[in-house]
């Protein structure tokens, strides 16, 4: 049996309406800028789960929570303190009714919020699951976009 023989699945959730979970992923994608803008390490894992896996924009690859926030207090009081950054919530697709994956395009801005770059300097998937009624970041993977 060849590749061609076998009828791939869409894979989506369409048992729920999805609003209410629309709104709470931007806002956990918002709270992870809110924390990049502000410096704030602990602000950054609040919704990441505890064996969350995070592939970083240089091709680091974290496990767990804990290692995430030590990343983040390092980045955000070296390189990252002086960078301030503006996220825009690109696609949110449900696999299933808790499990969600969400794109992001990142742009850098100014500490007063006007833009640096006009397209997005960085993508983002983002793999979040429901548990007890919230969304949890299970994944993370950050992408810088090559400039031609």
């Amino acid at each position: 049996m060849s590749a061609h023989d076998v009828e791939a699945p869409v894979i989506a959730d369409g048992s729920v309406d999805h609003a209410a979970d629309r709104t709470a992923i931007e806002a956990v994608i918002a709270t992870v800028e809110t924390a990049m803008n502000t410096n704030d390490a602990e602000l950054l894992v609040k919704d990441v789960a505890r064996n969350a896996v995070v592939g970083n924009a240089v091709g680091a690859l974290m496990r767990g929570r804990d290692v995430v926030l030590e990343a983040s207090r390092v980045g955000l009081a070296g390189f990252l303190k002086d960078e301030y950054v503006r996220y825009e919530v690109t696609d949110i697709a449900f696999l299933r009714p808790d499990v969600a994956i969400a794109h992001k395009a990142a742009r850098a801005v100014t500490a007063a919020g006007e833009p640096i770059d006009v397209e997005a300097a960085m993508v983002a998937l983002y793999v979040l699951t429901k548990e007890d009624g919230r969304w949890w970041i299970a994944a993370r993977q950050n992408t810088p976009v090559p400039r031609g």
